[in-house]
């Protein structure tokens, strides 16, 4: 085997793409290159690494095998850049953090601003995915830490508590539906699913997840429109021109928000409590486990 780290790289791209012309153009290669050295990995191992399709490529059970060791190659060398960082300026370290929407959105800017401001050498890349996906990707390696909520099976993983947030409904004082609900203070998903909703727009984890909810009730959601921010979504609803689905904190913060009705949703999914995940907090390098240390004080 004689693998260089462009090779390892690339390679990682492409696991992580599904495409070895995606994967070629993360790695700043021609295709034809990306080709030949991937083809050059094969031969020197005998062995098939990428399963060729029209829907791209991924890897075969070796292909896992030495993407999970290209990883950790990977890690090994943004550690050896940290610790570097102290003898120069400009290598600043990198902390490859995912989180669900409502930790993007409700928790994370102000438990990151701090912690960012005492930290100038440090970077974090943060992306927002669906729970099940954020635990997949910290399982093989592909991020540091992630957010999920507890609704996911992280038993692979240690995790620690970081918030409670549980999910409600969220409608105008004077919709038909406030009136149906009445005094209670709770009701079920199911009894919604005849309302128009307003949404947020993009491929928000949070939206799926409700439209995953609403599929194994067997029905769907109709979304009247889709907005880019709780506030937005908030402002529509108040006018009454549907309901949404939110975080708690989100509905009890905006500017309309005596205008609004918040009902709880007494579905099990719905009384969520978010968790920081980890592979191994022991082995994870020093400025990973302050920043773990920085999200549980908030």
């Amino acid at each position: 085997m004689r693998f260089d780290l462009i090779d390892l790289k690339l390679f990682v791209h492409i696991a992580e793409s599904g495409s070895i012309t995606a994967g070629a153009k993360l790695a700043h290669l021609s295709l034809p290159s990306a080709s030949a050295r991937i083809q050059g990995m094969e031969e020197g191992l005998n062995l098939a690494l990428l399963e060729r399709g029209r829907r791209g490529a991924e890897p075969t059970e070796a292909g896992r095998a030495l993407l999970h060791h290209a990883r950790a190659i990977a890690r090994q060398l943004d550690d050896m850049r940290a610790d570097l960082g102290r003898f120069g300026a400009g290598l600043k370290r990198q902390v490859r953090l995912l989180c669900n929407t409502s930790a993007m959105t409700e928790f994370l800017p102000e438990a990151l601003a701090g912690f960012l401001a005492s930290h100038p050498q440090l970077g974090i890349d943060l992306e927002e995915r669906l729970s099940r996906d954020i635990v997949q990707a910290v399982t093989d390696g592909a991020a540091d830490i992630g957010i999920v909520t507890d609704a996911v099976d992280s038993a692979a993983l240690q995790t620690l508590p970081f918030r409670d947030d549980p999910l409600v409904l969220v409608m105008a004082r004077k919709h038909p539906l406030a009136q149906r609900v009445g005094k209670r203070r709770g009701m079920l998903f199911a009894d919604a699913l005849d309302q128009d909703f307003i949404g947020l727009a993009g491929d928000s984890a949070l939206q799926r997840y409700a439209a995953e909810q609403a599929s194994r009730l067997g029905r769907a959601m109709h979304c009247k429109i889709r907005l880019r921010s709780f506030e937005a979504v908030c402002r529509m609803v108040a006018s009454g021109a549907g309901v949404a689905i939110m975080p708690e904190t989100a509905a009890r913060r905006g500017d309309c928000v005596e205008d609004l009705r918040v009902v709880a949703l007494n579905d099990d999914w719905a009384d969520r409590k978010l968790l920081i995940c980890m592979r191994d907090h022991a082995a994870l390098p020093v400025h990973v486990r302050e920043l773990v240390a920085a999200l549980r004080r908030g």
